[in-house]
């Protein structure tokens, strides 16, 4: 009889690669690094009793399918998460436009704020980035997590520059939001791409 670690090995390769998953988009799904993925692979060690919960989740199975010999093709895996989450995000960002649009329909048919109402379009960007923020945090990586961050921070600084624009017309230093706005940009550049992950 093969050892544990063995069969855990031989389980968890065939169902990444069944799943159509690389190292690293599985360790990302679990929050470990991909060497952790690629020890569990080579039956150096196992996951422990949470991972495993986890991975019988991502591929839609049994724990008992990953820890016990399964003969080649019995147990495929079910995955995908992709098109779900792409949904998820797609209603949530939808959500916000929806809420967007039922604040200004009310706004501009309040006589004293009517002529306001449209800012109410400049704000729901920011509603949305940090929407796709979250979920960034949560089913993305590095990357989208930049871009999101990104949004927010661009949303920020177009809202200054409309609302002074708005309510301070004679000021013309419009410029200097995006002055402002570039070193924090290249904050979350250096941030999201050149820090160490451990």
């Amino acid at each position: 009889m093969e050892d544990l670690k063995d069969i855990i090995a031989k389980n968890l390769v065939r169902l990444r690669h069944e799943a159509g998953l690389t190292q690293l988009e599985l360790a990302e799904m679990l929050n470990y690094s991909d060497k952790a993925v690629s020890k569990w692979e080579r039956g150096e060690s196992i996951p422990d009793l949470r991972v495993l919960v986890q991975l019988a989740e991502i591929y839609h199975i049994k724990v008992d399918d990953i820890i016990s010999e399964q003969p080649e093709g019995v147990v495929k895996p079910k995955i995908n998460l992709g098109k779900k989450r792409l949904l998820i995000v797609l209603l949530a960002v939808g959500l916000v436009w929806f809420i967007a649009t039922g604040v200004f329909a009310v706004v501009f048919f309040t006589p004293s704020a009517a002529s306001y109402a449209w800012m109410v379009y400049i704000v729901a960007p920011l509603a949305m980035s940090i929407v796709l923020t979250v979920f960034s945090a949560i089913w993305g990586n590095k990357l989208t997590n930049a871009v999101t961050c990104t949004m927010i921070l661009w949303s920020v600084v177009v809202i200054f520059h409309v609302f002074f624009a708005v309510i301070a017309p004679d000021i013309d230093k419009w410029w200097l939001f995006y002055v402002v706005g570039a070193p924090f940009q290249i904050l979350i550049v250096l941030w999201f791409f050149f820090r160490k992950v451990k």
